[in-house]
């Protein structure tokens, strides 16, 4: 799992940052929302443009640069108001006991990239520009690693690690992690799996969307079909659709019609039970969009529940969930922004003790992270 990251000129933060995952001495929810020594889950909160998004921002670059199609693109990511014209990223997680750290840097005006993976204490990567010492390959020295790729990349995909179980369960761990923006629908899946709703529903009917909505008493089901039957309507689709049907109306509702909270919710929950069931992080953006706050709650508590290698790493703008019933002070980070960019402040810094209300102290400032709109005086 993931234990930490730090950042340094990477989008709107420009100083070096830290964001710690692990836990602190508090008790609470340590049955639901710990895993070992590492937490299950990390909350941004903060006014708009602050840098919330910014803050799982690297986690996302870096799941790109190992998984995705494309180069690995340095220069869009590099802080637009400082004058350094080099990014660093440090990640450190913890597998099986084992403390991988993998560092990434980028020089622009070389175009250079540095790599570093330590595990153990042991250095397994030191590349810099087209240059790398390995020890996980045969080849020791290598003299042209391409120049738009992370080499960490290249030798998982050409090796895939044999004979090495800890990075293949790194790779793995990283390779179950999700992306979803949930007010544009995006959802990208790391692994090879297709997240998409509809072929979720395709591959595995709407049971179980329906066995989730009976354990948490949603009083809808949905159905999955051509056509679909009522008491007093029936309504016929060219292709299979989903319907909803509410409790005691049993009326079909084509999911085109729903609203928009129930559609997000389904286009999520695809994403919620892989992780859950295979490890991995979820990465979420814009977590209030369409939500009731009663579902925000409800749907944190099913994942700190119900998963145990998985990470909940997440943006929201609903105070609502700054609750010491739902998350631990350490499961909090306030985002604020100034003339020098982005700033964090975990809430168990503060050490607020159990039965103070942490929206309260959150919206008095006691935190950071508060929008000042109207009149200043």
């Amino acid at each position: 799992m993931l234990k930490n990251f730090e950042i340094s000129n990477f989008k709107s933060f420009k100083e070096k940052t830290f964001f710690d995952f692990s836990k602190t001495n508090y008790q609470i929810l340590a049955d639901t929302n710990v895993y070992g020594d590492i937490l299950k889950g990390m909350l941004f909160v903060g006014a708009n443009a602050s840098g919330k998004s910014n803050s799982i921002a690297p986690l996302k670059f870096l799941l790109d640069c190992l998984f995705g199609k494309n180069d690995a693109n340095f220069d869009i990511h590099i802080c637009l108001f400082s004058g350094n014209p080099k990014i660093d990223l440090k990640y450190n997680f913890v597998i099986d006991g084992t403390e991988i750290e993998y560092k990434i840097g980028y020089q622009r005006i070389d175009n250079i990239i540095f790599e570093k993976l330590i595990v153990d204490g042991e250095e397994y990567l030191n590349r810099e520009g087209a240059v790398a010492t390995v020890s996980i390959t045969e080849k020791t020295v290598h003299t042209d690693v391409p120049k738009g790729l992370l080499f960490l990349r290249d030798i998982y995909f050409s090796t895939k690690f044999r004979g090495n179980q800890i990075l293949q369960k790194w790779f793995n761990f990283m390779s179950n992690s999700v992306y979803v923006d949930i007010f544009n629908t995006t959802i990208i899946p790391y692994g090879d799996i297709d997240l998409s709703l509809k072929l979720f529903v395709e591959e595995q009917g709407a049971e179980k969307f329906n066995r989730f909505f009976d354990e948490y008493n949603f009083g809808h089901h949905i159905e999955y079909d051509k056509t679909s039957r009522g008491n007093y309507i029936t309504v016929e689709a060219p292709e299979k659709i989903i319907y909803f049907k509410r409790r005691g109306i049993d009326e079909p509702i084509p999911f085109s019609l729903e609203s928009l909270g129930n559609r997000n919710l389904l286009h999520l929950l695809p994403a919620f039970f892989h992780c859950i069931n295979n490890g991995g992080m979820l990465l979420l953006d814009e977590f209030s969009s369409g939500f009731h706050n009663e579902l925000e709650e409800l749907l944190i508590r099913y994942f700190m529940k119900k998963s145990s290698n998985a990470q909940l790493i997440f943006v929201s703008h609903s105070t609502n969930l700054l609750s010491n019933s739902l998350l631990r002070p350490d499961q909090i980070y306030a985002v604020d922004f100034d003339k020098n960019g982005s700033h964090i402040k975990r809430f168990s810094s503060e050490q607020p003790r159990i039965a103070q209300n942490l929206e309260k102290m959150y919206l008095g400032g006691v935190f950071n992270g508060v929008p000042k709109y109207g009149n200043q005086n």
